[in-house]
């Protein structure tokens, strides 16, 4: 059955659009000044297809604290109602370490126990000064890697787990984790011209040796070696938005290739791992579909291609480390090897390992039953083929929140403020989505009738879906860092109570968040100038705007 606060009617949809058009948003009443037809017409900056940010088949009225729940009109109009609202309830539930019912699979690591605790209220998870995996709104992943090359650790996964199932141990002990907030004063001592102030922090992250269960391990030259706690660096990086990611596969490689080019072309600093001598080379590829490539979209590094094997999918399995017929294998560490081989010879989980797992005394050496366990590539399948199409249907199917206050002076001039400051050379206003075919690196989905789609839509996610470098004290790994969406993100302190940007939410508010656009080398280093020397009317209005689209 349809849940009638997430469905609507088209008539329904068209009399809201026309409401959100005409008046302004609720929290916000009374502070705005509206603009009449007549000036709407005159401002060259107002395009009136902008309101439906995910374009007619991607775009949810929604302003409330359920606005990143929304599903798109595509899932009704499509015929997916009931999967997208099965692939919600695998989204909003906890796992479990049993072996039989609902949910089970959890382990025997794991980053999570289920996905709420990264995105609270479906959207973005909140700075946090202690990690801990079970406190809801932490969307933290940690970045454990080599200070000599940058590469991840061996001895750990990519996204390192602080979680464990009995008689386990988890990878990392999250209480040795400590995380301080620094203060940082830029070259402009935290002041505009006109005297406004501002603040600026940064996490340094630690994890000492003895907050490793296994071996610190890098790969140097081909080798696996084991180092010291001192050679290492942690970082934090937030969890991706996930509304509007189905929006986003659906834009065509030609076009986003084409962006590559025309960035290169002006002398934009481009990844030479994406784009190289004038041709795209960063072709993403999956052993499951030999002879494919795909252009790569999301994640801060660029590292997956199609939405149905990027950060969801992966997510769903890797998180809580429950398998599936495609991922028939636990998600341990980058060597594969490491922590299974530290939990074997561990006198504790010998001592229970059976009576936990009485059906892996399989050759009665209860070492080697514990390492063939754990590196098994063949486990039991505890997600279903069809959870799993709902979950994805689900993924694909989340709507983008529509623009808000579109017709007012504060949105106009901002607008107008972010073009001509040079904000929409990284962050490019809208794109046009192509026939949109699904795309499967792992086979599973190969039909345009298996998930919602969104082809020939107008949408506005201001992103140009390229990497640039912002040149942060601390920044992320490798410097390169993919342009963030800024659709429905101004709604975060409704929907989850805080309003925290930047891969590592280092940034408490917008202006905090331009502000760290503004080192010497940043590739944003200019439009911060500017920004600088608009009055406060203006710098307010480019806020607004910003968390208006």
């Amino acid at each position: 059955m349809i849940n009638p606060k997430k469905t609507m009617g088209m008539a329904v949809l068209m009399s809201t659009a026309f409401a959100l058009f005409s008046c302004s948003d609720d929290d916000a009443k009374g502070t705005e000044t509206p603009v009449n037809s007549d000036s709407i017409a005159a401002m060259s900056t107002f395009d009136p297809d902008e309101v439906y940010a995910g374009g007619k088949l991607g775009t949810a009225f929604n302003n409330s604290k359920s606005a990143f729940e929304q599903p798109t009109p595509a899932i009704d109009e499509q015929g997916f109602a009931h999967s997208f609202q099965m692939g919600e309830y695998q989204f909003e539930r906890d796992y479990n370490q049993n072996k039989t019912g609902a949910f089970i699979g959890l382990g025997p690591v794991m980053v999570r126990n289920g996905c709420l605790y990264c995105h609270p209220s479906y959207g973005y998870g909140k700075r946090t000064t202690s990690y801990r995996a079970t406190e809801q709104g932490n969307g933290y992943l940690l970045v454990v890697y080599d200070k000599q090359t940058e590469a991840y650790i061996r001895s750990v996964a990519g996204m390192p787990q602080t979680l464990a199932v009995a008689p386990f141990k988890a990878p990392i002990d999250e209480s040795k984790i400590k995380i301080d907030w620094v203060d940082y004063t830029d070259e402009w001592n935290n002041t505009f011209p006109d005297g406004e102030t501002y603040s600026l922090i940064y996490p340094e992250v630690s994890i000492p040796a003895d907050g490793f269960y296994s071996p610190i391990v890098v790969q140097r030259n081909g080798q696996d070696v084991q180092v010291d706690a001192s050679e290492i660096g942690v970082k934090l990086e937030a969890t991706i938005g996930i509304y509007g990611t189905g929006l986003l596969d659906a834009i065509p490689e030609d076009s986003i290739i084409e962006q590559y080019a025309r960035e290169a072309k002006a002398g934009a600093n481009i990844n030479p791992a994406m784009f190289k001598d004038g041709e795209y080379v960063g072709w993403y590829t999956n052993a499951l579909s030999p002879g494919k490539k795909w252009v790569r979209r999301f994640t801060y590094a660029l590292s997956r291609g199609p939405v149905l094997d990027a950060a969801g999918a992966n997510a769903i399995w890797n998180i809580t480390n429950v398998t599936r017929s495609d991922r028939r294998y636990h998600y341990l560490d980058l060597a594969g090897k490491y922590y299974a081989e530290t939990s074997s010879k561990d006198p504790d989980v010998q001592r229970d390992f059976y009576f936990y797992f009485p059906e892996q005394k399989k050759t009665g050496d209860v070492e080697k039953d514990i390492y063939n366990y754990l590196t098994s590539r063949e486990q039991d399948v505890e997600m279903t083929d069809q959870q799993y199409r709902d979950f994805m249907v689900w993924h694909r199917g989340l709507a983008v929140p529509a623009a808000r206050g579109a017709n007012t002076v504060e949105f106009q001039l901002g607008k107008q403020k972010f073009a001509e400051i040079g904000c929409t050379y990284c962050h490019r206003p809208s794109w046009t989505t192509g026939d949109d075919h699904i795309q499967d690196p792992n086979g599973m989905f190969t039909d345009d009738s298996d998930m919602p789609r969104y082809p020939h839509q107008k949408i506005w996610p201001y992103t140009d879906m390229v990497q640039h470098k912002l040149h942060m004290v601390n920044d992320i790994r490798t410097g390169w860092c993919r342009t963030t969406p800024l659709w429905g993100r101004g709604l975060s302190m409704l929907v989850a109570n805080h309003q925290d940007r930047l891969h590592d939410r280092r940034a408490r508010n917008v202006i905090e968040a331009i502000m760290w656009h503004g080192a010497k080398d940043s590739d944003a280093r200019r439009s911060v100038e500017k920004f600088r020397q608009l009055s406060k009317t203006e710098r307010d209005a480019v806020v607004k705007f910003i968390n208006s689209i």
